[in-house]
């Protein structure tokens, strides 16, 4: 009788399951999961920072609001009342009949006139409140107007020269905000000197000065003027070139202007000390007339006209701390990410078994950075509040990595890749034109780097074992 014999046994180790062959394959979607669940926290950090920078936008405008707001400069403007036939067309019914009857009446409208030449001399004292941890740039500012004013062409205006006021006329001067001013305001007019009254002429502007000059406007055809402004303001100062010809010079110990504008400076210095600079600008670069009348609104200008063609100098500092803050939140994820992608790299290739959860607590110490960086930006310069937060988040890191990765050599691989990708951030935060150009050069880097240190990783075969 012929015995059974059992099969024989298989040699070496059973063949892997699915799920041991698809292991990096899961292992990697849970860390790109962990990876996207980490933008939570840095959304939370950038609304953090939208709070902060609308605290500081309060605390600046309490400080303008009580020391003088941005200034911008009109004029000066000559006007003259003069009068005019309206003729208008109204149906009348007489005798049961209609007729169109013809009607005239006269009203009074303003002729403004702009001088033929503009000169102004201004120096701009900076100044740095502040209101609890945050600070506003002010200044004192001593401006002096000065030039001529020419009668118009009443003929090619179709003015009659007997409708036109002339010992009614006034100049009006339209300033943002008087309250800087710390003495009475005197208009020298020829040879006359004429006292400055509160209120401005110039439709569209609330806040200016106005003269009386009949005298010296019925006596001649032309005549000068000049006028000393002391003001104060906040941010910029902009000046409207109001004359045919005009000349602008500012000077300021504000060592970091910046030129605004539709015109910018023929000639300008700056340096640690300050800066001075000077506008000549001609008619015929602005968006509005040298003479127009209020009877004809099409060709009146408005204050945006008036705006559109202005020319200044702002004082603020073109480093923004907030600002600079948030840019470096957009590269949060590639933080992340490279750090993610160094602990997987170690799973397989040195075989090392990290858990999610470590992942986690790594990502949150790298989020904790940006959190760092804007608490002390507020305090102290923005490159040593990087330098700080850096430092924290890289001892964390670095401290952990040591227990994790259970080699002093990956330790000290991923410290020095994230100490590197640190300082490049620094450096990419600090460039203007050629940011995007030097982060693409640095993506490119980094994928280069890991496709090179997997390039001979079997994936299929990384499951087994």
């Amino acid at each position: 009788m012929n015995e059974s014999r059992p099969p024989p046994l298989p040699c070496g180790p059973p063949p892997p399951s699915f799920f041991a062959k698809a292991a990096p394959v899961v292992k990697l979607g849970v860390v790109g999961v962990l990876t996207l669940v980490l933008m939570i926290p840095l959304a939370m950090i950038r609304g953090v920072l939208s709070e902060r920078r609308e605290r500081k936008a309060e605390a600046i405008g309490e400080i303008t609001r009580s020391w003088g707001a941005e200034q911008t400069i009109v004029g000066p403007v000559l006007v003259v009342p003069y009068t005019h036939d309206v003729v208008e067309y109204v149906n009348q019914t007489v005798n049961g009949r209609t007729e169109r009857v013809e009607s005239r009446r006269v009203e009074t409208a303003r002729l403004y006139v702009l001088p033929s030449t503009m000169d102004c001399e201004g120096s701009l004292d900076p100044r740095t409140l502040h209101r609890g941890i945050y600070e506003a740039v002010v200044y004192a500012g001593a401006l002096t107007l000065s030039g001529g004013f020419q009668r118009p062409d009443l003929k090619a205006l179709r003015i009659p020269e007997d409708r036109v006021k002339w010992d009614e006329a006034e100049v009006t001067l339209a300033v943002t905000d008087l309250r800087g001013t710390r003495e009475s305001l005197v208009l020298e007019a020829g040879t006359e000197r004429v006292p400055l009254q509160p209120g401005c002429l110039l439709p569209g502007f609330t806040s200016g000065v106005r003269a009386r000059v009949g005298d010296i406007a019925a006596g001649g055809t032309s005549w000068t003027y000049r006028v000393a402004l002391t003001l104060n303001g906040s941010r910029s100062l902009e000046i409207v070139p109001s004359g045919a010809s005009t000349s602008v010079r500012l000077a300021s110990t504000w060592p970091d202007p910046s030129f605004m504008g539709a015109f910018l400076p023929v000639d300008r210095t700056v340096d640690a000390g300050g800066f001075k600079a000077e506008w000549r600008v001609a008619q015929y670069g602005r968006t509005f007339p040298s003479v127009w009348s209020d009877a004809q609104p099409a060709g009146q200008p408005g204050a945006g006209d008036f705006s559109g063609s202005a020319l200044g100098v702002s004082l603020l500092s073109l480093v923004d701390t907030y600002r600079t803050v948030e840019r470096s939140i957009k590269y949060g994820i590639l933080f992340v990410a490279l750090v993610f992608t160094a602990f997987f790299l170690f799973e397989v290739l040195a075989a090392l078994r990290i858990h999610p959860l470590q992942y986690a607590l790594v990502g949150a110490a790298l989020c904790l950075f940006y959190l760092g960086l804007l608490s002390l930006s507020e305090f102290i310069a923005f490159p040593a509040a990087y330098a700080a937060a850096a430092g924290a988040s890289l001892l964390m890191i670095a401290t952990y990595c040591a227990r994790v990765l259970r080699s002093g050599r990956r330790t000290g691989l991923v410290a020095g890749v994230l100490a590197l990708t640190y300082g490049y951030l620094y450096v990419l935060l600090q460039l203007q034109d050629f940011s995007l150009l030097f982060g693409t050069v640095g993506l490119f880097a980094a994928l280069g780097a890991v496709m090179y240190a997997t390039r001979n990783v079997d994936w299929y075969a990384a499951g087994r074992g």
